[in-house]
C-alpha cells in the first residue's frame, strides 16, 4: 500500500455490510487504539486460529471510539485513526477491519444482543478471541465469563488472552504510549508499540517560509486531537510507494507567528510537488524541544545542526520486528 489516501477501501467494512466471503472469520475483537504489543496477543492468536481452521481473521472494533461518546468533553488522542489501523492490520496479515457503529443505540444493547445481533447474525464468527479485560453489552454487563459460557453454547469458540507486560513487568496499554508521545519520548513508545509511531495526512499549502530559509517543507495538519509533544523530529515518510528520510517541526513556530499547531517535513535530497498528496509519517526521535530564536540565521543555523543529528540518527535505525520493518522500512505496505 502507498501513501495514498485510501488504505481502507476494500479492507474496512461496515458490520452491518459484511462481504459474504468474510462471514465464517475467527474474529479478534476490541478498540486496540495503537495496535501495540499487547493488542498484537490478541490478534496472532486469532490469526493462528484462522490459519489452523482454514478462514479468514477479521478484527471488529468500534467506531467512534466509545469514550468519544461517553466522554465528548474529554477529545481522545487517536493513535491509530483508521487509515493507519488498516494499513497495521494489512501488515499483520489481517483479512480486514469492521467497523460497528458505537451510537446510543449500539450502547443500549444489553450483552445477548451485541452477541445475537452483531457476532452471530452480522459476522457468523467461527471463533472469538479478546483481551481478558473485554466487556460489552449496556453498562458493560458482559464479560469474557459471560463470553466463554455463550459462545459454545451458541455454536462459535471463544479464546481469553491474558494481559500482556513489557520487559519491566509493566502492562502495556495504548494510555502509556500516548503519555510517552505526549512527552516527546518516541523512542519509548516504540518499544511498546512495536514499531514507530505512524500517522498519515495530506501535503497542504503553507507560507513557504522553510523554502526561503532554505529548507522546503511539506505541511501536514495531523488535526487538533493529535497530541505529539511539540519540538524537531528525525522522520521517515512515504510518498506514493517512496520512502525518503527527513527533519520535522511540529509545533507553533514561535520564532514567527506562533500559529496554529503544523508539523512540517523536510525531505533530505527530494525536489518535487507535493501538494495535495498524502504522506505516512514514521516518526523516530525527538532531536529537541520548539525554541524561540532571536534572529533568522540563528534559526537557519540551528536548523543546520538537527538535519545533520536528525541523519545521524536515521541512518542508525534498525528494526525492531517484522511489523517495524514493514512498515518504517518497506517502501511499498500491501
Amino acid at each position: 500500500m502507498s501513501g495514498s489516501s485510501a488504505p481502507t477501501e476494500g479492507f474496512v467494512f461496515d458490520a452491518a455490510a459484511l462481504p459474504d466471503a468474510l462471514r465464517g472469520s475467527v474474529v479478534a475483537i476490541g478498540n486496540f487504539d495503537g495496535l501495540h504489543r499487547g493488542h498484537r496477543t490478541v490478534i496472532s492468536e486469532a490469526l493462528a486460529l484462522g490459519g489452523a481452521l482454514g478462514v479468514p481473521t477479521l478484527v471488529l472494533s468500534f467506531d467512534p471510539h466509545p469514550r468519544t461518546l461517553f466522554r465528548p468533553d474529554a477529545p481522545m488522542f487517536r493513535l491509530t485513526p483508521d487509515p493507519v489501523k488498516a494499513r497495521v492490520l494489512r501488515a499483520l496479515g489481517v483479512s480486514g477491519l469492521v467497523n460497528a457503529r458505537f451510537d446510543r443505540a449500539f450502547a443500549a444493547q444489553t450483552a445477548d444482543e451485541f452477541i445475537a445481533s452483531v457476532l452471530v447474525a452480522q459476522l457468523g464468527a467461527r471463533h472469538v478471541v479478546v483481551g481478558h479485560d473485554f466487556r460489552f453489552g449496556r453498562g458493560q454487563s458482559g464479560n469474557t465469563d459471560f463470553l466463554l459460557e455463550a459462545g459454545p453454547a451458541i455454536g462459535f469458540g471463544v479464546t481469553v488472552i491474558d494481559a500482556f507486560s513489557d520487559e519491566g513487568g509493566d502492562i502495556v496499554s495504548s494510555s502509556r504510549i500516548r503519555d510517552l508521545l505526549r512527552a516527546g519520548d518516541a523512542v519509548e513508545a516504540a518499544g511498546l508499540l512495536g514499531y514507530r509511531f505512524l500517522f498519515s495526512a495530506p501535503v497542504i499549502h503553507g507560507d513557504a517560509r522553510g523554502r526561503d530559509l532554505g529548507y522546503p517543507t511539506a505541511n501536514l495538519n495531523p488535526g487538533t486531537q493529535f497530541e505529539l509533544a511539540h519540538g524537531i523530529y528525525a522522520v521517515r515518510a512515504r510518498v506514493e510507494g517512496v520512502l525518503h528520510d527527513g527533519v520535522a517541526s511540529f509545533g507553533r513556530r514561535p520564532t514567527f507567528d506562533n500559529g496554529n499547531a503544523l508539523f512540517e517535513v523536510h525531505l533530505f535530497d527530494f525536489s518535487g510537488d507535493l501538494y495535495g498528496r498524502w504522506m505516512d509519517v514514521s516518526v523516530i526521535c525527538r532531536l529537541r524541544g520548539e525554541e524561540r530564536f532571536a534572529s533568522v540565521d540563528a534559526l537557519i543555523a540551528q536548523m543546520d545542526r538537527d538535519s545533520a543529528e536528525a541523519r545521524a540518527a536515521l541512518a542508525a535505525i534498525l528494526p525492531l520486528g517484522p511489523l517495524d520493518l514493514a512498515l518504517t522500512f518497506s517502501a511499498d505496505v500491501a
